[in-house]
């Protein structure tokens, strides 16, 4: 058995967006588009030059240089936030790099240790290969994983990514319109789209926080600086452009009106949708760092969790109590994750409302979830995950659960209701949640509970610091005290002769072949101590060694 991780809290989301409609007229439209492929056309070529430099230090990787010559062609606050803009792409691919490199060697090592093994049979836990067609294939694959593992290594050590603006996505679309129901117009439209710039880093202090795009919070009027050689197109002073429609904000437009009245700095984008044919502002800011209680500090304040087991169509849900008790009935929150991508994300932002509707109808302070990620189950696949129909099948159900998803939204909407998110290592929580839960929730609730609610149990306990498994000779639940603590155990006492016994519980041990007690066990004044030591009375008292005169036989 592998050393189990430590729960940890979730951290905070560290910023917020924000998204308008943006109702513009043809002029309008088509500035937009002038300013969006001008400024695109030169962040592109900026984002080559930082490729062409390397992996270096950022203060050698010769930004104000860049910056310089971009303001020439737009303004000096176009120019850094193009310049912020390739720079953070440039990292990004190069983390892409590091990420692809290390699923390869783990491909490579698996399907290594599987041809160690002769083919049908067995080495502890590495299973070799069916027969030799199937090996001879593998071979086949570690060659070709390799030779790409290879490129992903020169191109780490040269530090030049492969970056496609646009998306790379995108671009292989365009040899397969057909398959994807495009014409090659749409797709343009697509491609022209996507390789827009139309962003503006807030600036504190600033009109409004921003000085390149600003929004008025009183009328909800836009603003834009145009670039030098677009200033001809200026209906405003001092080279600006003024949309002729207003935007409003809806979702929390209070936290993004108190930054614009105070003049704290907000990132706009201003984006345009191909599909829809819309336009959208999005406004964006830095949040303060939360300090969130640790799980040790939950569990010293006794408050209750809910647990929730993440599966490919529901969610099994159970809420616990200090002592990691399962309190009331277990729930199933369905997920149909079927659709586009709109109705994917509207029905997993739904089922994560209702999570947090049962975490404050039960007075839960924060929820337990499991910290997965199929990171390495999605690159090794096919190797340890099943082959045929079958391990298609449950493959194809691993890749379908949206785990990175669902761990950010719950993050982002968990902390505006005050909850906090405790995430726990996933590891055999399934497998002892059904063997130790799955019953005792059914006796409790009355209820059929499957083997996903106890594995909801089992996170539970593990993010509440408790061992999963039920240990034998707890106490069972008590028909009348509901608060009783699960981890501990039952211990028999020593007690003085002639003492009441203590009551028994479902998991005390018997004595002996002794059934109830006897009525001279409470009464004898003298008990004959081997006859304690049995169990049992084979002489009743006489009325005068009764200790109360009153009580006849």
């Amino acid at each position: 058995m592998r050393v189990l991780a430590d729960p940890f809290t979730v951290a905070a989301p560290s910023g917020a967006r924000i998204r308008g409609r943006l109702r513009l007229d043809s002029a309008d439209d088509e500035v937009l588009r002038l300013v969006g492929e001008h400024l695109g056309r030169h962040q592109r070529a900026d984002l080559a030059a930082r490729v062409r430099i390397g992996q270096l230090r950022a203060q050698d990787a010769r930004r104000a240089e860049r910056k310089k010559k971009l303001t020439a062609v737009s303004s000096s606050r176009w120019a850094g936030a193009m310049t912020r803009a390739s720079e953070d792409q440039y990292q990004l691919s190069m983390r892409c790099l590091y990420d692809e490199r290390a699923g390869l060697s783990r491909v490579i090592r698996t399907i290594e240790k599987r041809l160690a093994v002769p083919c049908g049979q067995r080495e502890g836990k590495v299973r070799g290969y069916a027969d030799q067609a199937e090996r001879c294939e593998k071979q086949r694959r570690l060659q070709v994983l390799k030779a790409r593992r290879t490129v992903v290594e020169r191109r780490i050590e040269q530090g030049r990514p492969s970056i496609v603006d646009g998306g790379r996505r995108l671009a292989r679309l365009r040899h397969n319109l057909a398959d994807a129901r495009l014409s090659e117009a749409e797709w343009r439209r697509r491609w022209e789209a996507a390789r827009l710039f139309l962003t503006a880093d807030g600036e504190s202090g600033a009109p409004h926080g921003n000085y390149t795009i600003t929004v008025d919070p009183a009328d909800g009027s836009v603003t834009l600086a145009l670039p030098q050689p677009l200033r001809h197109l200026a209906n405003a002073p001092r080279g600006r452009y003024r949309l002729s429609c207003a935007v409003s904000f809806h979702h929390r437009r209070a936290e993004w009106l108190d930054r614009v009245t105070v003049h704290r700095a907000v990132r706009y984008d201003v984006v345009f949708d191909p599909v829809r044919q819309r336009w959208y502002l999005d406004a964006s800011w830095g949040a303060e760092t939360a300090v969130l209680p640790s799980p040790e500090e939950i569990r010293a304040w006794g408050e209750r969790l809910l647990a929730v087991d993440l599966n490919a169509d529901h969610l099994a849900v159970c809420v616990l109590d200090q002592h990691g008790n399962p309190v009331g009935e277990p729930v199933t929150v369905p997920l149909v994750l079927t659709g586009s991508a709109t109705t994917r994300d509207g029905r997993l932002r739904a089922a994560i409302s209702h999570l947090i509707a049962l975490s404050k109808e039960h007075g839960c302070v924060g929820i337990a979830i499991e910290n997965l990620g199929f990171t390495g189950a999605r690159t090794t696949g096919r190797e340890t995950m099943g082959r045929g129909r079958r391990g298609k099948a449950f493959r194809r159900t691993v890749a379908g659960i949206p785990t990175a998803r669902f761990r950010e939204r719950l993050r982002a909407m968990a902390h505006h209701q005050g909850l906090v998110v405790v995430a726990v290592d996933p590891a055999y929580t399934s497998r002892w949640g059904g063997q130790h839960w799955q019953k005792p929730l059914e006796k409790q609730s009355k209820t059929i509970a499957t083997r996903h609610h106890g594995a909801a149990v089992a996170i539970g306990r593990r993010a509440l610091g408790h061992g999963v498994r039920r240990r034998p000779g707890v106490t069972a639940h008590h028909q009348r005290m509901v608060e009783r603590r699960a981890t501990g155990q039952a211990v028999s006492l020593p007690r003085g002769c002639g003492t009441a016994s203590p009551p028994r519980t479902a998991g005390t041990p018997k004595p002996g072949g002794k059934t109830r007690l006897c009525r001279g066990d409470q009464l004898a004044l003298f008990p004959d101590l081997e006859d304690r030591s049995r169990g049992h009375r084979t002489i009743h008292p006489d009325n005068s060694e009764l200790a109360n005169i009153g009580q006849r036989r």
